[in-house]
């Protein structure tokens, strides 16, 4: 059986996709690739369709990471059914996510993985900002993936 996870943030076009790409490989790279899948999308439907940010996948590209093929969705309801853990990238989010959220749903902050960030972190949105904002986002995904992966790691085998 797979365990499902979704990761979740506004508009599905800068966190939320980098997260399920860097946390695909993360995956991978912990030998769980066929045990856990990874989807992203954003609590807001206005982007639907689109790619990534450039910005964001210029981050991506430079650590060696591919999110050409993202495009962005809205989180449903009914993707509950089809999700173990849903991760918010911030608590705005989050918020949104629980009040759609059945009764014993799994939905947490990404961050909440990262055994380095405070209790309650975020991963900010870099949209208004510069290329700077994105890289920073990066390394925050990829130290939660990580703390993520372990914790999947030692529950899945």
């Amino acid at each position: 059986m797979t365990y499902r996870v979704c990761v979740v943030c506004l508009g599905n076009i800068c966190r939320s996709p980098m997260a399920e790409v860097v946390l695909r490989r993360t995956l991978a790279d912990h030998g769980l690739d066929g045990l856990v899948t990874v989807e992203s999308a954003g609590t807001g439907g206005w982007h639907q369709g689109r790619a990534m940010d450039e910005r964001a996948a210029a981050a991506l590209a430079g650590r060696g990471y591919d999110g050409s093929a993202h495009r962005a969705r809205q989180f449903l309801r009914e993707w509950f059914d089809r999700a173990d853990l849903v991760l918010a990238m911030d608590r705005e989010n989050l918020r949104a996510l629980r009040r759609l959220a059945p009764e014993g749903a799994d939905v947490r902050l990404f961050r909440s993985f990262d055994p380095a960030a405070p209790q309650g972190s975020e991963v900010p949105d870099p949209y208004y900002g510069g290329q700077e904002g994105f890289t920073e986002v990066l390394e925050m995904v990829e130290a939660a993936a990580k703390g993520l992966a372990e914790e999947l790691a030692g529950r899945l085998r």
